[in-house]
């Protein structure tokens, strides 16, 4: 439910009301916009008469939503969302772009990437520490020792940093990180939601191969019950029957969600088409579809990577993409 109320009410009967709220045991989300105040209530409103509350002298209307997510509802927010990550800011007109390689290899891989990709204008620096990998066999991650290296690519280059964590226990390991990934195979990892929603960190929680963009509306739910409302969403691509793509990159989910939601959207065209010729076109299309930022994987060697070298850009390419991004954004849907 949502209490909308009249411009220029009193302070002190806006206190009265969320007093009274709060004293009947829900919880609540207010949101100050340019012209109006909307009070969001979370909990059970069925026991709530919208006729009193409507007669209040300084409601103007009283709704509720039908939809189960709430705290990320455009409906409780009507302005986006403005994300401080380590000191840039994503979201409300704040365009970033995330780059860097899939995994941490060594020092002077991820220092010189981070070097590269600064110099070409991202904002902020990717890398995995931690990777999730189908096969067993597979390169891992360096772990703790790759958080380690991040933290100095953060302190040479002062790129805000993001990674990926797998389990809750590795929560005391991403001190020194800024914003926290939560990958797609993750994304209904409930447990791991609740917690991270306990923490003040800027979440960055990449959709499901197979999940509905309800579902991911309703993981964001999750972080944000606790008190974290530092989200970010990530379209990443879904699994469909298509092959000759990694996976299909669902550009209509950017409009929906900047519909649905306050929250920023951000696109990953590496994994969402997985291939490197593939990531230029699609990052610029995400971008006037108006996306509020783009994760990219860029790599000094991708022939040799240790991890997903097919799709990720050299920095030469990168800097070609960064300039093509600049060139199409005053065209970006808003």
């Amino acid at each position: 439910m949502i209490i909308l109320l009249k411009d220029k009410v009193n302070e002190n009967q806006v206190k009265n009301l969320t007093n009274w709220l709060e004293g009947i045991g829900f919880g609540l989300h207010i949101s100050k916009g340019q012209n109006h105040t909307i009070i969001g209530l979370i909990g059970d409103t069925s026991r709530v008469d919208m006729d009193l509350i409507a007669s209040l002298d300084i409601v103007e209307t009283v709704k509720r939503i039908q939809e189960p997510f709430k705290s990320a509802n455009r409906k409780f927010h009507e302005d986006d969302s403005v994300i401080d990550c380590g000191g840039v800011k994503i979201g409300g007109g704040n365009f970033q772009i995330i780059a860097g390689p899939c995994s941490v290899e060594s020092e002077e891989q991820i220092v010189g990437v981070a070097q590269a990709v600064k110099a070409s204008g991202a904002g902020m620096l990717r890398g995995g520490a931690f990777k999730p990998r189908t096969s067993p066999y597979a390169f891992q991650g360096l772990h703790e020792k790759g958080l380690e290296l991040l933290s100095e690519a953060k302190r040479v280059t002062g790129l805000p940093i993001v990674t990926e964590i797998m389990e809750a226990n590795h929560l005391p390991l991403f001190e020194d990180v800024d914003v926290i990934q939560v990958g797609a195979r993750n994304m209904q990892n409930f447990e791991l939601l609740k917690e991270l929603g306990q923490t003040r960190k800027t979440i960055l929680l990449k959709r499901g191969l197979a999940n509905t963009l309800e579902e991911l509306l309703m993981s964001a739910e999750y972080i944000m019950a606790g008190g974290n409302n530092n989200v970010i969403l990530c379209e990443r691509g879904i699994r469909t029957f298509e092959t000759y793509t990694r996976n299909t990159l669902d550009l209509s989910a950017i409009p929906v969600l900047r519909r649905l939601t306050h929250l920023p959207v951000v696109v990953d065209p590496s994994h969402g088409t997985g291939h490197a010729y593939l990531v230029k076109s699609m990052a610029m299309a995400a971008t006037v579809a108006g996306a509020d930022g783009l994760i990219i994987e860029v790599h000094n060697d991708p022939p040799h990577a240790l991890c997903d070298g097919k799709q990720s850009l050299t920095p030469e390419q990168f800097d070609e993409l960064a300039k093509g991004i600049q060139n199409v954004l005053p065209f970006a849907v808003r």
